[in-house]
C-alpha cells in the first residue's frame, strides 16, 4: 500500500513531508480514534473476566462489520453466532465469471482508499494484494474519454484535455481551501484531535444544514465560473467521476470524502474483496485468545453460518432471536450490521431494545440507489491502437449519456478482461431498474456505441453478463446512507449507541455497526470502525477491560466524542 506521506509534492496541494510521517488516514474527523493503531498494538485489544468468556452474541449480518467485529468477539472469548439470508460478504460482493481465467465483477464496494488503514489491517492479515483502481485520468487507466454534451475529449492526463476541465478542477480545490482544507489535513495527518476537533466541529455546525450543491454554487471559486462549469463538475466530478447524484446531500457527507482522501490513491483488491469477509471466516484467532488455538468463525459454525434473522426479541437479561425458518436461540448480547432498515422491514425487533430517538434516526437513514452491468470479453481488445489516431480504440469513459461511468479492468493481454459498462446512481440507477440484465447491456452499449462509433463490442463478449441493483435486494434497499441536510443529529445517534452506560437497562447489550452507523457511509473503513466500536461495546457490557497502554474508543469517547448539535 501506498502512503500518501511519500509524495514530496501532490497535485492537490496536499502538504506532505518528514513532519507528517502517518500521512492523511481516516483518522476523524468527528470521532479522532486511532483506530488502526488500537487493533494492531501488541498488548492486544483487552480482556474479559473468565466468567464472561464463552457467552454467546449473536452477530446480525456476514458483511465486513458482521464479520470484523465477529473475529474479534472470538479472540477475546466470546463466541459469535452469525445469522446471514444470502452469503458472506454483504456489499463486498465479488462475481467470477464462468471460465474467466479469474475474471471478477466487483458488484458492490471496488476501491478502497490507502487512507482506510484499518481496513488494510484486516487485507493483510489475511494475505490480500492490491494494486492500483483504474479511476479516470490515472496512470492505472492508460487513458480516459470524458463524453459531454455530445463532445468527445481523449486525455491520459488532466493537461490532455481542454483547459475548460483544468477551470473546473482548479474552482474545486480553491472552493475547499475557502473553508480551510489544508487546515484539516494536517491536523489529520499529525493526528492532532484538538486542532482537528477545533475546526472540524465549527464545520458541523456551519454545514449540517446545507447541501453539497450549496456548497459548490455559493464558492467564491465557482461562482466566478458559469454555469456549464457546475454542470460540468456535476457530471465528471473530481476524483472517481461524476458527483450530481450527491449535489443534494450534506456538505459534510463529501467534505468528509475529501479530507480523509477517500477519493485518493485508492485500490483495487486483486482476486475480488470479497476474499476479505471470507478470509476473516477462516482465520484463526489471535495469539493469546481463550479460544484453542486455530479456532475459527467456521469451525464455530460448524463451516456455515446461520439463516437471516428474522425477529430479535428482548429475553430476561438476554436475546432472542428467531431465523427465518422459525427456530429460537437465545444470545448473551447482539450486534446488529445490518443496513438500518432492516430492523423495521425484514427483523421484527421489540421496540423497546432502542429510543424512540434512535429509532427515528434508523428509520431517517436514506438510501443511495446504484446499478452496476458487467460484461466478460476475449481480451482487453481497447488497448489495440488505432490505427488513425494512435490512441486506445477504448478508454475509461465519463459521459453525461446513461451509462455514466465505464470502467476496463483486466489481469494481461492474453487473459479474459471485464468492462463495467455502466456505473450508475439514484435517478440514473432507476432508469435501469425495471430492466432485465440483456437489456441493460443493450442500452449501455448502445450508448457506448455513440460515444465509441468504429468499435464493436459486442464480437468481444463471451460468458454470461451481470448486474446488480442494490434498491431492489430486499436485504439491502439501497447501496449506501447518504446523509440530508439536517442528518447529522441523527449520525450523531447511531454513531454513539455503543456507550450505553447511560441507557436504561432494558436497552444495554444490542449493539449496531455497518458504514451507514458510521460517519463515512460507503467506505468499508466506516464499516470496519463502527464494528470495532461494537467490539469495544461488547466488551465492556460483560465486564470486560482495555490495557491501560492501549485504550479503545470507549475509553476515550469523552474526549473525542462528535459535537453534539443542540436538538
Amino acid at each position: 500500500m501506498s502512503d500518501t506521506a511519500s509524495r514530496e509534492t501532490s497535485d492537490e496541494g496536499f502538504l506532505t513531508g518528514p513532519e507528517e510521517p502517518a500521512g492523511v488516514t481516516m483518522y476523524g474527523p468527528d470521532f479522532p480514534f486511532p483506530f488502526d493503531d488500537w487493533i494492531s498494538h501488541p498488548a492486544g485489544l483487552g480482556s474479559l473476566p473468565e466468567d464472561a468468556r464463552g457467552r454467546e452474541v449473536a452477530v446480525i449480518g456476514a458483511g465486513l462489520a458482521g464479520m470484523v467485529s465477529a473475529y474479534e468477539l472470538m479472540s477475546l472469548g466470546l463466541k459469535p453466532v452469525i445469522y446471514e439470508p444470502t452469503r458472506i460478504g454483504g456489499r463486498l460482493r465479488t462475481h467470477r465469471f464462468e471460465g474467466g481465467d479469474g475474471a471478477v465483477a466487483e458488484l458492490g464496494g471496488m476501491r478502497f482508499p490507502s487512507s482506510g488503514r484499518a481496513f488494510f489491517h484486516y487485507a493483510d492479515r489475511v494475505g490480500l494484494t492490491h494494486r492500483p483502481f483504474p479511476n479516470p485520468l490515472t496512470e492505472a487507466a492508460g487513458s480516459t474519454v470524458i463524453d459531454l454534451w455530445g463532445e468527445t475529449h481523449y486525455g491520459r492526463t488532466l493537461d490532455d484535455l481542454p483547459e475548460f476541465f483544468r477551470e473546473v478542477s482548479d474552482a474545486w480545490d480553491a472552493a475547499l481551501e475557502e473553508i480551510g482544507y489544508t487546515e484539516l489535513q494536517r491536523a489529520i495527518a499529525r493526528r492532532d484531535p484538538v486542532a482537528l476537533k477545533a475546526r472540524w466541529d465549527e464545520l458541523v455546525r456551519a454545514w449540517d444544514d446545507r447541501t453539497f450543491y450549496d456548497f459548490v454554487a455559493s464558492s467564491e471559486a465557482f461562482s466566478k465560473l458559469s454555469f456549464r462549469h457546475r454542470e460540468a463538475f456535476g457530471q465528471v466530478g473530481f476524483g472517481t467521476g461524476g458527483w450530481d447524484s450527491d449535489f443534494p446531500n450534506s456538505m459534510l457527507e463529501i467534505l468528509r470524502v475529501a479530507v480523509l482522501e477517500c477519493d485518493t490513491d485508492q485500490r483495487l483488491i486483486e482476486g475480488g474483496v470479497e476474499q476479505l469477509p471470507r478470509g476473516l471466516w477462516e482465520l484463526p484467532v489471535r495469539a493469546g485468545s481463550p479460544w484453542p488455538e486455530g479456532t475459527t468463525l467456521a469451525s464455530l459454525h460448524g463451516g456455515a453460518t446461520l439463516p437471516a434473522a428474522s425477529a430479535i426479541r428482548r429475553h430476561g437479561d438476554r436475546f432472542e432471536v428467531a431465523d427465518r425458518w422459525g427456530t429460537r436461540r437465545t444470545h448473551d448480547a447482539v450486534v446488529a450490521t445490518c443496513q438500518s432498515w432492516l430492523l423495521t422491514t425484514e427483523i421484527d425487533c421489540d421496540e423497546s431494545l432502542f429510543s424512540q430517538d434512535l429509532w427515528m434516526a434508523l428509520d431517517r437513514t436514506r438510501y443511495m440507489q446504484s446499478t452496476k452491468t458487467f460484461v466478460m470479453v476475449d481480451r482487453p481488445f481497447w488497448k489495440d491502437p488505432d490505427p488513425v489516431t494512435g490512441r486506445d480504440r477504448m478508454s475509461m469513459t465519463l459521459t453525461d449519456r446513461l451509462t455514466r461511468g465505464t470502467y476496463l479492468f483486466d489481469e494481461g493481454p492474453d487473459k479474459p478482461a471485464v468492462i463495467c459498462l455502466s456505473y450508475s446512481w439514484m435517478s440514473d440507477s432507476l432508469k435501469m431498474l425495471p430492466h432485465g440484465v440483456d437489456r441493460r447491456v443493450e442500452l449501455a452499449l448502445g450508448a457506448l456505441a455513440k460515444i465509441y462509433p468504429g468499435v464493436d463490442i459486442r464480437k468481444h463478449i463471451v460468458g454470461d453478463p451481470v448486474t446488480v441493483t442494490w434498491e431492489d435486494d430486499p436485504y439491502f434497499l439501497g447501496a449506501f446512507k447518504g446523509a440530508l441536510p439536517g442528518h447529522y443529529r441523527y449520525n450523531h445517534r447511531m454513531y454513539s449507541h455503543f456507550m450505553q452506560d447511560a441507557f436504561p437497562e432494558d436497552q444495554r447489550g444490542i449493539f449496531l455497526a455497518g458504514d451507514d452507523v458510521s460517519f463515512t457511509p460507503a467506505w468499508a473503513e466506516g464499516a470496519v470502525q463502527t464494528a470495532l466500536n461494537a467490539v469495544w461495546g461488547v466488551m465492556a457490557h460483560f465486564g470486560g477491560t482495555t490495557p491501560a497502554d492501549n485504550p479503545g474508543p470507549g475509553d476515550l469517547f469523552d474526549d473525542l466524542a462528535p459535537v453534539a448539535l443542540p436538538e
